[in-house]
């Protein structure tokens, strides 16, 4: 989706973060460090997305990423655009794809499985280099890029398989990731 709202879409997901009270973030990127970052990586941000970083870095979550039994790498941080783990994370969408397909695995959309590992390499890279790139929004949560686009969907990106919407957009999904929903049901609220 391409509108005017791109920006605003992003504004509101920022305040919902806000209003959650369980996020720290910092001041939000400058136009010289989206600039290194867009260069460094070589995607653009949506319009959301920019306009979310913009409004402030989040940085830390408290009961998500303190947890003992949450492992993921929370919040990108986008000021340390050098870091290895920063590096893992954006690529790891490509990377989970590459790795189910050297195991045997061929996406039905994507035609019949060349014959020998060079070609299936091959076609691979070339079939990836045709779509959006994915960004990440926090651990394995990513928004795809490009600029002029905004309202997509967040989507939980754990492998080939294992991919799916946790948000309809954004803002939809700050709400969904980070507040905590009140389980009343005896017994099962328990187990949670």
């Amino acid at each position: 989706m391409t509108d005017a709202l791109g920006p605003r879409i992003g504004v509101l997901a920022a305040q919902r973060l806000v209003q959650l009270g369980v996020i720290d973030i910092q001041d939000g990127l400058t136009e010289t460090e989206f600039a290194d970052v867009e260069q460094h990586f070589g995607f653009e941000f949506s319009d959301d997305h920019r306009a979310f970083l913009a409004a402030g870095l989040p940085i830390w979550t408290a009961g998500h990423d303190d947890h003992p039994d949450q492992a993921g790498w929370g919040w990108p941080n986008w000021r340390d655009h050098e870091s290895e783990t920063l590096q893992q994370q954006v690529n790891w969408p490509v990377d989970s794809i590459h790795r189910h397909i050297a195991e045997g695995h061929w996406p039905t959309g994507w035609g019949r499985r060349p014959k020998t590992q060079e070609l299936v390499k091959a076609k691979t890279q070339s079939l990836l280099a045709e779509v959006p790139r994915l960004i990440p929004v926090y651990a394995h949560r990513y928004l795809p890029a490009g600029a002029g686009t905004s309202g997509q969907p967040v989507l939980s990106v754990h492998s080939l398989n294992d991919i799916i919407v946790y948000g309809a957009d954004l803002e939809v999904y700050m709400i969904q990731e980070f507040h905590e929903t009140e389980v009343t049901v005896p017994f099962w609220r328990d187990c949670l």
